[in-house]
């Protein structure tokens, strides 16, 4: 038996007064069919976004094209963080890759927005850390 099945069994063991072979396997089986229902492809497009959004440069950028409420030209976000070019552009390409961020061009600038996506996690994470104080 396994360290971790073990542990359950004790646990189970705890909350129903005696644990038998069957209430841990009945358990295992429900995890089981929890961790199936989330998937791994969910799990991994979701850390990705996550991953996107972990880096100092990347996170203020899309703190302000949220805030923004509209498009920036590059020039403008090039101003907002301290970066090189090759920085922001790796920066930007990172963002719409997770589809935080949305790029065009436009005559000879490139633009940038947030995507619903974008603004969804800075709206949860800004209440999550006003809720924590």
């Amino acid at each position: 038996m396994s360290q971790s099945t073990e542990r359950l069994r004790r646990y189970l063991d705890d909350e129903l007064g005696e644990c038998r072979t069957e209430d841990v396997e009945k358990r295992l089986d429900e995890l089981g069919t929890l961790e199936a229902a989330i998937g791994k492809p969910q799990v991994d497009a979701e850390l990705e976004t996550l991953s996107a959004l972990a880096n100092e440069t990347r996170y203020t950028l899309v703190r302000v094209l949220v805030a923004a409420e509209e498009e920036l030209c590059v020039c403008e976000l090039n101003a907002v963080v301290d970066v090189t070019e090759s920085g922001l552009s790796h920066a930007l390409s990172k963002l719409v890759d997770a589809g935080l961020v949305e790029g065009w061009k436009d005559g000879r600038w490139k633009k940038y927005r947030a995507t619903n996506r974008a603004v969804a996690l800075v709206t949860v994470l800004e209440g999550s850390v006003t809720a924590g104080e």
